[in-house]
């Protein structure tokens, strides 16, 4: 039986049901011995929430004593868990799961397998729905589906019945009227205050059950039109400029808003007896449970991409005005939402919009790209959001430290409008250097460069005076397509590059995917399920084994330098003949192009990252072959400790400001001594204040880091003596034990250096 016939075996016999005159009791007696026998399940209970309590409220297969007096808290057990995460569980063996929780007195000792599916109403769990059987076994897709759409009905039914107080099931998080302080990641820098607006009010669905099937699909194929219609109008929109990423964002969002499979799913949840409304709900459940299964990012954000849509489709089928951007922001605002499509993004005025706060989000999200573009400071991972920020809060965003202060008192306020008008003045006086050579006090010129990795980023160059890009992150272009970008397409973006950068130098990294960067379109074949993907297949491994991959890129990157000098640098680079390869398909592809009359660079540069401590042994052979090496401090520091950035547990135990990564670093410094090679720092650890003073102390004459930071860190190399700085280092890192970073904050204090 297909999941639609079997859902709508269901209905029709919930349909009788609900029509009949029983009590509200008798009603859920008669739909758990219904969904038991559609389902072969030995056990089907239903659980409500009951004075903060979930309250099993009618059961086929357990002891019918246990009605009304097994009662389990939000959070507790398998049914308080899939409440507290408004989530479904589908276990084969509900004994083995961490949160499972035995009352005897249902006697369910004796059943294995268990699946549950929240029931909801305003996004938050009023009930469950669960079913047990004997065999330990996962159940089956079909029937998870046919339980989740049962479990829509059941919420009209029990809301109408007032089975549940209204109020109570919207208040299942405490109604703080104090300052409240929300943690999460930082996806784009900056400060931002205004008051809260949720991105989504709920369309709220009244009807479940279709009364003509047809007429459903009539309107879901018309809302389907209007919203591509939509689609299509975003796509056109000049907002940046022609050529920015985020054309290549919103192409890729508008192939799911043509994507037959979803449409195709949806008329099937119509087939199974659902409205227009429910069925585009029913299969938005489905996405959600995809998504928590998804670990790979980048899919996971594409999955996020389509739930945008489907929020998109139900307002526009329901008739409901859906989002704050449709309704117009009337003073700054702070945006609330559980995760954010590009294109939604782009329909709030950016006048108003201050910032934003994600319950989910990550660094790869196409939402990510776009607000960068749009300067907005956004915030990901609170995911206590919802619990803590209501309409019209007023909320003070630091994305930057990685928090966000709702409701905040008087003094916050204060504290915040004097740190963000001091932020100001600081940008200010950063921006009056952008025309001031970094000079150290003994004389020596600091080279200060950027790190970039989109067309847009190049803006920056100019307003901040650094000396060329540092670092040009290729793969943003491979992350944000849904196809391997083509040639021509890598030729426009780095021709596009080097024209903004004029006469100043560009360094572009060849492209590193693969392994924690994947990409839907590129298997990586050896290692798709890296139990340690930073460590995996990627950067220059896997490129050196797609030869089509890095021969596009090599001719794009040679085509657009042509007449021009041309810097290519090289990552997880491990050993010298990795390099040699490398180079060889540039020299390859140069050859091709002069057999053709083809102009070509004038200079090339060739570079090596080095991040893998391994390549450090094999200076003396690299460096003669190198006209600039480059450290890249974040990978480096985590392979040489054992320690997955990406581990909370682990990412504040290991400073950069110790000796092990400072005497590593200095040893590569001295292995460079005597040669021509142009060595430098790029990545996050040369951007802050204190790190830097530390770089230059042990010869780093080099820097890329964040735009945002060469301000800063220009007006730090016009207060440091090399010598003076260089000799605290050899004392520092002489001495075992040290705290580097006190005595370095101490020294700084005393010569009136201000640090971080």
């Amino acid at each position: 039986m297909t999941a639609a016939a079997s859902a709508r075996q269901i209905l029709t016999r919930l349909h009788e049901v609900m029509a009949s005159r029983l009590h509200a009791q008798g009603k859920l007696d008669q739909v758990v011995e219904i969904i038991g026998e559609c389902l072969s399940s030995e056990v089907c209970s239903i659980y409500l929430l009951r004075e903060g309590m979930l309250e099993l409220y009618a059961t086929r297969g357990l002891n019918k004593s246990a009605v009304h007096v097994t009662r389990m808290a939000i959070g507790e057990g398998l049914t308080g868990t899939i409440a507290d995460n408004v989530e479904t569980l589908n276990l084969a063996e509900a004994k083995a799961h961490p949160d499972f929780s035995y009352r005897p007195e249902t006697g369910e000792d004796k059943f294995h397998s268990f699946a549950g599916v929240p029931i909801v109403y305003r996004e938050r769990a009023v009930g469950i729905l669960c079913v047990q059987h004997v065999d330990p076994r996962r159940y089956e897709d079909i029937e998870i589906e046919a339980l989740q759409t049962t479990a829509m009905v059941l919420s009209e039914l029990i809301t109408n019945a007032e089975l549940v107080d209204e109020e109570e099931a919207l208040s299942l998080s405490p109604q703080q009227s104090g300052p409240q302080t929300l943690s999460g990641l930082t996806l784009v820098r900056g400060l931002g205050a205004g008051f809260a607006a949720y991105h989504q009010p709920r369309v709220q669905i009244t009807q479940v059950m279709a009364d003509d099937t047809e007429a459903e699909r009539s309107r879901v194929y018309r809302a389907f039109d209007k919203m591509r219609e939509q689609i299509d109008g975003l796509t056109t929109q000049a907002e940046f400029g022609v050529g920015g990423e985020h054309e290549e964002v919103l192409e890729t969002y508008k192939m799911f808003a043509y994507d037959e499979g979803w449409s195709r799913r949806i008329n099937e949840a119509i087939d199974s007896g659902l409205t227009a409304e429910a069925a585009i709900e029913r299969v938005q459940q489905h996405t959600r449970m995809r998504m928590r299964e998804i670990d790979d990012p980048l899919l996971a954000d594409r999955m996020h991409d389509l739930e945008d849509l489907a929020n998109r489709l139900l307002r526009i089928v329901s008739g409901q005005i859906g989002t704050a951007a449709q309704q117009g922001l009337r003073k700054d605002t702070i945006l609330i939402a559980r995760n954010l499509g590009p294109a939604e993004l782009l329909e709030y005025d950016r006048r108003r919009l201050k910032g934003v706060i994600l319950e989910e989000g990550s660094l790869t999200a196409h939402v990510v790209i776009v607000a960068r573009a749009m300067g907005v400071p956004v915030l990901g991972r609170a995911n206590r959001a919802r619990g803590v920020i209501r309409e019209g809060d007023e909320i003070l965003l630091d994305a930057t430290a990685s928090t966000a202060t709702v409701r905040p008192s008087a003094q916050m306020a204060d504290a915040f409008a004097q740190r963000f008008a001091k932020s100001k003045e600081r940008q200010a006086a950063y921006a009056s250097l952008r025309d001031v050579e970094p000079f150290t006090r003994c004389g020596t010129r600091i080279t200060v460069m950027m790190n970039a990795g989109l067309r847009d980023d190049m803006s920056a160059l100019a307003m901040t005076g650094a000396d060329g890009v540092g670092l040009f992150r290729t793969e943003f272009q491979f992350l944000v397509s849904a196809t391997l970008p083509q040639r021509e397409r890598q030729l426009k973006l780095y021709r596009d590059v080097l024209d903004a950068a004029g006469d100043k130098p560009v360094i572009f990294r060849t492209v590193d995917i693969g392994g924690d960067k994947s990409v839907p379109y590129l298997s990586s074949g050896i290692a798709d399920n890296d139990e340690n993907p930073a460590m995996g297949w990627r950067a220059l491994r896997l490129a050196l084994t797609r030869e089509g991959l890095m021969k596009a890129q090599a001719r794009a990157l040679l085509e657009a330098a042509a007449g021009r000098s041309l810097y290519v640098m090289f990552p997880m680079v491990s050993e010298v003949w990795e390099f040699d390869a490398a180079k060889k398909v540039f020299d390859e592809q140069l050859e091709f192009m002069r057999s053709k009359k083809k102009m070509v660079p004038e200079q090339i540069h060739f570079g090596a990252m080095l991040e893998v401590p391994a390549l450090a042994e094999m200076l003396d052979l690299l460096v003669p072959r190198l006209s600039f090496l480059s450290i890249g401090t974040n990978d480096l520091t985590q392979f040489l400790f054992a320690a997955d950035r990406g581990n909370p547990a682990l990412a504040e135990r290991y400073d950069w400001l110790s000796p092990p990564i400072f005497r590593f670093l200095r040893r590569v410094v001295q292995g460079t001594l005597g040669s021509n090679i142009d060595l430098g720092v790029c990545g996050e650890m040369g951007g802050r204040r204190l790190e830097a003073l530390a770089l230059l102390g042990i010869g780093v004459r080099r820097l890329s880091i964040t735009p945002a930071a060469v301000g800063p860190i220009k007006e730090l190399v016009r207060k440091v003596d090399l010598a003076e700085i260089n000799d605290a280092m050899n004392q520092w890192l002489s001495e075992p034990g040290v705290n580097l970073r006190e005595e370095l904050s101490r020294w700084a204090t005393e010569r009136e250096i201000e640090t971080d």
